[in-house]
């Protein structure tokens, strides 16, 4: 594919019997293919007492099948010269596998048998299960910033699924049973709540005709309808203090903003995707140019999902210098935030940051995984995939106005949640159970 043209002019857009979405792109630059299979289904519909089952089901699709031992397929892919991995994020299920494209079918053949045969093994799942407390200790109850970032959503979050986090509370992942493992499997991995990716030097008819012989032979299943889990209205700012042993202190400032799924303007999810390269899209960016360099602050970041399925977060964070108290720094990050309210962001800037933006979603475009990540998200968040095209568009029409509106209607006090890091001097790092933020990996 043309790294200029329109993805969705190329895609080849099927639905089989069983209600499995294909899409397929080609793309003939080089002879491999990405195959992807993702399931509408990520850590914000786990209900209270199984956190973080998502994550651990994935873990658990690589442990084999009624034709599979465990470790099996990972095996296969590996003698065909293939990768292979897999991730779980607050909205959806992955897995994928980059291989030769002549050797597409191995892979929907197994793929197709994890969606329809995967057996839970209790020996498996319990040797499983105490990987993901190991990952746990490592990345959650080790990091402090993971820990923060947790306790930031935990407490901007009170209604919502995005309150706990991927890797689940540490007391649930316990509590885990092969019973609750068996009904996620039963109650999401569907093919009718599924979509299939392939990306690569392939011809969508072969494709799809692959697809029909082996996924198309799993019957979908009726799926209870989501529990809508709407987040409850914000009054006023929040705070949350994390006390643990670290080596920085650090202040994370979470503002509720919509995503291109829940506004009712997509110029808003632009403005704010813009807004987010205003103040730390490089390293010219005014966090790190004006604050960073400036010798004011350590280090100072901004982020912004326009994809995520419900109302989420726009995060402004910040490391003090030595000695510098956190308060100096929530004063420098609010400044900023100010500034885009009171001051019109001067055309230059303006046009020079929505640039790189766009360069960057058009340099993704290189990669078959990218392209089909791209494809992804946008068909199991709830947007159609044609939507990804109109990000170019919609980026560049984003006006020094859009920018300043953005900013004062939803950088206030009602919809901020602040939560700060202050160091301990105690030797004992397992203060508290934490989650974490983005998409987990399995291997």
């Amino acid at each position: 594919m043309a790294s200029g043209g329109k993805m969705s002019d190329t895609v080849h857009e099927t639905t089989l019997d069983n209600g499995l979405t294909v899409l397929v792109l080609p793309d003939e630059r080089a002879p491999v293919v990405t195959h992807q299979i993702w399931y509408k289904v990520g850590s914000v519909d786990e209900p209270g007492g199984i956190t973080g089952i998502a994550h651990m089901f994935e873990h658990m699709m690589f442990k084999g099948t009624k034709t599979l031992g465990p470790g099996e397929f990972s095996d296969i892919i590996a003698r065909l010269g293939g990768e292979e991995n897999a991730f779980t994020g607050r909205d959806f299920t992955g897995y994928y596998q980059t291989l030769a494209a002549d050797e597409l079918g191995t892979v929907m053949r197994w793929e197709a048998d994890r969606m329809a045969n995967l057996e839970i093994d209790p020996e498996e799942f319990t040797r499983e299960k105490e990987v993901v407390k190991e990952e746990w200790r490592s990345r959650v109850r080790d990091n402090p910033n993971a820990r923060l970032n947790q306790i930031l959503y935990a407490t901007a979050f009170t209604s919502s699924g995005y309150h706990h986090p991927i890797i689940g509370w540490k007391t649930d992942i316990d509590a885990y049973t092969v019973e609750d493992l068996q009904r996620w499997y039963r109650d999401h991995y569907a093919p009718n709540n599924a979509t299939l990716i392939v990306v690569g030097n392939v011809e969508p008819e072969a494709v799809v005709e692959l697809a029909e012989r082996h996924y198309g032979q799993v019957e979908q299943r009726d799926l209870a309808p989501a529990k809508p889990r709407e987040e409850m209205a914000q009054h006023g700012l929040k705070r949350a203090s994390l006390n643990i042993p670290a080596k920085l202190p650090r202040l994370t400032m979470g503002y509720k903003v919509p995503s291109l799924v829940t506004v009712e303007d997509s110029r808003t999810a632009y403005a704010l995707t813009v807004t987010s390269g205003i103040l730390a899209g490089d390293s010219g960016a005014r966090l790190n140019n004006e604050l960073v360099r400036a010798g004011k602050l350590s280090s100072a970041s901004a982020r912004y999902n326009l994809n995520a399925r419900e109302t989420t977060l726009f995060t402004v964070d910040a490391t003090p210098r030595d000695g510098q108290p956190l308060g100096e720094a929530e004063r420098l990050l609010r400044e900023q935030i100010e500034r885009l309210k009171n001051e019109p962001i001067e055309k230059d800037e303006l046009e020079r940051i929505k640039a790189q933006v766009v360069a960057s979603d058009v340099y993704q475009r290189d990669s078959l995984f990218y392209q089909g990540m791209k494809l992804g998200i946008y068909e199991t968040v709830g947007l159609d995939f044609r939507q990804a095209d109109q990000f170019v568009e919609g980026v560049r029409a984003v006006t020094v106005e859009d920018v300043q509106a953005v900013a004062r209607e939803y950088f206030r006090d009602d919809g901020l949640t602040i939560a700060s890091l202050q160091p301990t001097s105690s030797d004992d790092p397992t203060a508290l159970p934490s989650p974490t933020g983005g998409i987990e990996r399995v291997h």
